[in-house]
């Protein structure tokens, strides 16, 4: 090593350790919030299941939820777009309020029955409490930046329990095509320290089982490409009809508070008469059983629908759980026509949907194998990355750009 490299990473090294050490503040914070978002989130559903009269109020709840979003949460509306937007382009610190907002709003739609997720609200959480340090220590935007990357791994990882995901997920939302690696270390630790808060806060994660994992072989090598191929699609359509649905429902109603009425009317009558209860919140019981026995092959559908139109109607959550059902769901039905066993199709499907519709391949990848364990690594990552390049350029997260395109120019002769 030269004397000038030597200089330089000197040079770097006290930055990097005030970067370091504020990424252990942010997992901190994010770790701390998603533990209290998620036992919300626990009590909130065993609420809705034993009152079914909630149900009811469920356009009542996406009103007002509306209505303060309206009052007091106009800057915050755009959620992990906004944190996206803020990496790319630093413009302004993102609002302390999006915390207490984005918690109780998904607690609401929780409780009351719309069909959302978790994942946004812990990655807007730790985001919007990353920046809160930034803006008090006066940080330049180079660390703001990466702070801000912290705060989203940090959240992302402690919602899930997958620390490398959620380290992977935040360097590589942010555009396709590229990664961010200079905020490859903080993210990590801060992955790592928010992990380990939740579950000492006493935060319980789900396990999933894959039961056999075949020897691999061209069939099952094929079969896996051919399942990817198929749940980037969904993925897809997942997103973009979301995105449609919401330009329609935006172009109808023009006062805000009334969409996720709509929504919450619309929903209701759909679950109430049919008693599709288990199509409503997280459906993390349907996930299990994906994973345990045969299903009706249109649970997917149903899931897809139903978060489609309370997502795009309004209500606060995220997208990521609901993809998960609907990947776990769709690789169940695959399996008899596919020939391979339902619980690594399950497994596949729960992680390619959301690495096809969020742009995400590596992180889902990681996040297969944290979950499920090291051996399905392979099949995981075929199906990530099948899905996604078939599912374009299109994603849940508007605000994700285009660094590099998926597909090789093509140069005739």
């Amino acid at each position: 090593m030269s004397a000038i490299s030597r200089c330089e990473t000197l040079a770097m090294l006290p930055r990097m350790a005030k970067l370091l050490l504020l990424s252990c503040v942010v997992a901190l914070l994010a770790g701390t919030a998603s533990a209290f978002f998620l036992h919300s989130l626990v009590w909130a559903t065993a609420m809705r299941d034993s009152h079914r009269y909630l149900l009811c109020l469920l356009p009542l709840a996406g009103f007002v939820v509306g209505w303060v979003y309206l009052r007091y949460g106009s800057r915050v509306e755009a959620g992990n777009n906004l944190l996206i937007d803020e990496i790319h382009d630093p413009t302004r610190i993102v609002p302390l309020r999006m915390v207490p907002l984005v918690l109780w709003g998904t607690v609401m739609s929780h409780l009351f029955g719309a069909s959302v997720g978790r994942e946004g609200t812990a990655v807007q959480m730790g985001g919007a409490l990353a920046d809160q340090i930034t803006h008090v220590l006066r940080l330049g935007n180079a660390d703001r930046r990466i702070l801000l990357m912290c705060g989203i791994a940090a959240g992302f990882a402690s919602v899930f329990g997958t620390p490398l995901a959620g380290a992977v997920f935040a360097l590589e939302v942010l555009a396709i095509g590229r990664m961010r690696y200079d905020a490859l270390f903080p993210c990590l630790l801060a992955a790592i320290v928010a992990d380990q808060v939740g579950l000492a806060w006493g935060v319980q994660h789900t396990h999933y089982a894959i039961q056999f994992i075949p020897a691999i072989s061209g069939w099952t090598l094929l079969a896996t490409l051919a399942a990817g191929a198929l749940f980037g699609l969904v993925g897809k359509l997942f997103a973009d009809s979301t995105h449609a649905l919401a330009a329609v429902i935006k172009q109808l109603l023009k006062y805000p508070p009334l969409r996720p009425l709509l929504g919450g009317v619309l929903l209701l009558a759909i679950v109430w008469p049919t008693g599709a209860d288990r199509f409503v919140g997280l459906g993390i019981p349907v996930i299990v059983e994906a994973f345990q026995q045969p299903l009706p092959p249109y649970d997917f559908a149903a899931k897809l629908s139903l978060t489609v139109l309370s997502l795009a109607s309004g209500f606060k959550g995220g997208e990521v759980t609901p993809l998960f059902f609907i990947g776990a769901t769709l690789g169940n039905a695959l399996s008899p026509l596919l020939q391979l066993p339902f619980s690594l199709l399950a497994g596949l499907g729960f992680v390619a949907v959301f690495a096809g519709a969020a742009n995400t391949p590596l992180a889902s990848t990681f996040m297969a194998m944290e979950l499920f364990g090291s051996e399905v690594g392979i099949y995981a990552a075929l199906a990530c990355v099948a899905s996604y390049y078939f599912s374009g350029h299109s994603g849940i997260y508007r605000s994700q750009r285009i660094a590099h395109g998926k597909h090789p120019p093509f140069h005739a002769g």
